[in-house]
């Protein structure tokens, strides 16, 4: 259950990051709502995932979840690079969390 959690708050940690971005420096109401309460519950089932996993597993687990998800949406909603270094160097952080989740007990 822990991974499970683990994920969704990935989910929403990359759902803040992206939300943070139709803000505009949090001067825009409904998007500002929506950026705390996504990471109100990324740190909320980032939280419960802890109670069992290693924080240093957990934590890059999160972020690299997170750096997935907003690279991808970046690209698919503002047009971000798709230079193959990029998309390389992402790959690399994708194996990282993969492997990590490969080789936890």
């Amino acid at each position: 259950m822990e991974w499970i959690f683990l994920f969704i708050a990935g989910l929403f940690e990359a759902a803040w990051a992206i939300g943070l971005k139709y803000t505009e420096g949090f001067t825009r109401l409904y998007p500002s709502i929506f950026t705390v309460v996504c990471m109100v519950l990324s740190f909320y089932f980032l939280s419960q995932a802890l109670k069992i996993l290693p924080i240093g597993t957990g934590y890059a687990v999160w972020t690299g979840i997170g750096i997935l998800g907003t690279t991808i949406l970046g690209i698919l909603l503002f047009n971000d690079s798709m230079d193959f270094g990029r998309l390389v160097c992402i790959m690399l952080i994708f194996s990282g969390v993969m492997g990590l989740k490969m080789i936890s007990s």
